[in-house]
């Protein structure tokens, strides 16, 4: 991706695009640098090619254009609430981690007001994934009680996503898509002693090992919640789901206490819990329309 003045942009973008599909050699380092044509799909793969012109796939942008493009939203405005829940955490991540080689333009200012949720906008989204955990866990032991291990092991699975992407919010970091999700949390900090229990969990077809192996995560992830030292000190051992024979953390002790120290109005004003885009679904048809944004903001009127 190339960045250019508006000025420089109009004047000779196209003429970039032009240069380098002429001049650029046919490879690098053992790489083609020619791309297929467009399949039904849209997709584009490496493909070699003997000879100019080079299909390199060079885009040229201006820093509004690419911000208006990828986010829909102006990067020299305010960013208000109801943006940053529905800006996808995986876009987000693309525009805190990606290199970026030379500027010149100011990019790197710009992207500093993206590296991570304001504080409360952050909690609001700790709270989204302890409220999940509260309404399902309870589910694991409750559906293999009718015999129904198939639907605890999907409610299990559930859980330790959401579970995992507390992890990352802990850490402050964005969550990456699904194709990166397990990668990019294998090197959280916390991954050491959370990925065990969380293999046991996905893989175990008895309900009584899953369910003990996510009461120890459920009871390390609030360990990791009261090291951040926002709220008091909540319990951190897992207890009977009022009065049931199922272990449960309570994750509805963990939304009442983080929501108490929220203290942006407009954060406290949003009276349900279902969190940012991407906590309540993963459609990529959903979290790739920026042109769905102005209305999903609704959402948190």
């Amino acid at each position: 991706m190339i960045f250019l003045s508006e000025a420089d942009s109009l004047k000779h973008g196209e003429e970039i695009r032009e240069i380098l599909g002429r001049t650029l050699p046919v490879s690098f380092r053992g790489y083609s640098t020619n791309f297929s044509t467009p399949d039904d799909h849209g997709v584009q793969q490496l493909q070699e090619t003997q000879s100019p012109p080079i299909n390199h796939r060079v885009e040229i942008f201006t820093i509004d254009g690419f911000f208006r493009e990828y986010l829909a939203i102006d990067p020299q405005g305010p960013i208000d609430v109801a943006d940053w829940l529905t800006f996808p955490q995986q876009k987000l991540r693309t525009i805190a981690n990606s290199a970026i080689y030379h500027d010149d333009l100011g990019l790197s200012d710009i992207r500093r007001n993206f590296s991570f949720y304001p504080r409360d906008v952050w909690l609001y989204q700790l709270v989204a994934h302890w409220s999940a955990v509260g309404q399902e866990e309870a589910f694991v032991g409750r559906t293999a009680g009718l015999g129904d291990e198939i639907g605890s092991s999907i409610i299990a699975a559930r859980l330790v996503h959401h579970l995992m992407c507390l992890c990352f919010l802990m850490e402050r970091q964005y969550a990456p898509y699904s194709k990166w999700f397990g990668t990019a949390f294998m090197k959280l900090v916390c991954a050491h002693d959370l990925l065990p229990l969380f293999r046991v969990v996905l893989s175990t077809p008895s309900w009584r090992q899953r369910e003990k192996a996510l009461s120890e995560a459920y009871e390390l992830v609030a360990q990791l919640h009261n090291r951040l030292d926002i709220t008091s000190r909540l319990p951190a051992k897992v207890s009977r789901y009022y009065g049931r024979p199922f272990l449960v953390i309570h994750g509805e002790t963990f939304v009442k206490a983080i929501r108490e120290q929220i203290q942006d109005d407009r954060v406290r004003r949003i009276s349900t819990n279902i969190g940012g885009v991407d906590v309540f679904s993963t459609a990529a048809d959903l979290l790739e329309a920026t042109q769905l944004r102005q209305r999903l903001k609704s959402l948190y009127a």
